[in-house]
Parts: C-alpha cells; structure tokens; sequence
C-alpha cells in the first residue's frame, strides 16, 4: 500500500489515553507473554506534531513465545503480517477495532535491533527539545 497523503497534527494530550486503551486490550490477551507494552513513535514524545496513529511494540523474551503471542493476538483480531522485510520485528494487522484510535502494532524480542532502535529514538526525542518538530495548533491551520 502506497501512502498517498501524510497528515501530521500538534501534539494531542489524548495520545497517551488512547495507548493506555490499547495496551490494556493487548495486556489482557497475551497476560504473561509480554515482557512490556511500549508507546514508541512520535505520538510517545509529550509536545510533538505526528501522525495520529499510535505506535506500539509488545516486548517478548524471545522468538520462542511467537507462536504463543500470534495465537493470543489473534484472539482479539489482531494477524500476524511477518516481518514485512525489518528484521527483529513482527507486524500485526487488524480489522474494525473502532473504539481504538489507528495503530501499529509490532512485536519484537527483547534483544531485537529494530526494538532497540524505537526505544532510544523515542528517548532521545523525549529528552531533547527539537523545535522544528513541534506545531503548535494555531500553526497548524
């Protein structure tokens, strides 16, 4: 699928609700399967424009507890798509899930790259101020 039309918004305090929603629905699926649920992304990053869509990656031990985690996710709706080429991540789709705003999903072993990589994307984000990055809503229209 070829993204035709990027929309990036100022920063939405609701970003961090609506993670906690769909975290909650995951964490109910996979109980002990997970290792964490992390909030990835630039909707993560308090004060940053983004695209409205939630970034999240569900930490396991290892590739060992896919299988188990895929069947859990599938319970709630949620299909395995592959690595879709990136190494050290496993994607997820899904249908309907109307009461949650848009999101991706990826499940990633703990000792993966590609996790590694969110993780300190998104703290580096957090911890430096980066002013071209940020819209303010009046800027926005």
């Amino acid at each position: 699928m070829i993204t035709k039309h990027v929309v990036v918004l100022p920063y939405d305090k609701h970003w961090a609700r609506d993670f906690c929603e769909i975290k909650s629905e995951i964490q109910e699926a996979l109980d002990q399967l997970a290792l964490a649920i992390e909030h990835v992304g630039s909707t993560s990053v308090h004060g940053l424009s983004a695209k409205p869509i939630i970034d999240i990656d569900v930490v396991i031990k290892d590739y060992s507890m896919l299988d188990a985690v895929i069947s859990a996710l599938e319970r709630i709706d949620y299909h395995h798509e592959g690595n879709l080429g990136i190494a050290g991540r496993e994607a997820f789709k899904y249908e309907g899930k109307t009461h949650l705003r848009k999101h991706h999903l990826y499940v990633c072993p703990r000792d993966s790259e590609e996790l590694k990589r969110h993780i300190a994307f998104r703290e580096y984000l957090r911890s430096h101020e980066v002013p071209h990055l940020r819209m303010s809503a009046k800027s926005a229209v």
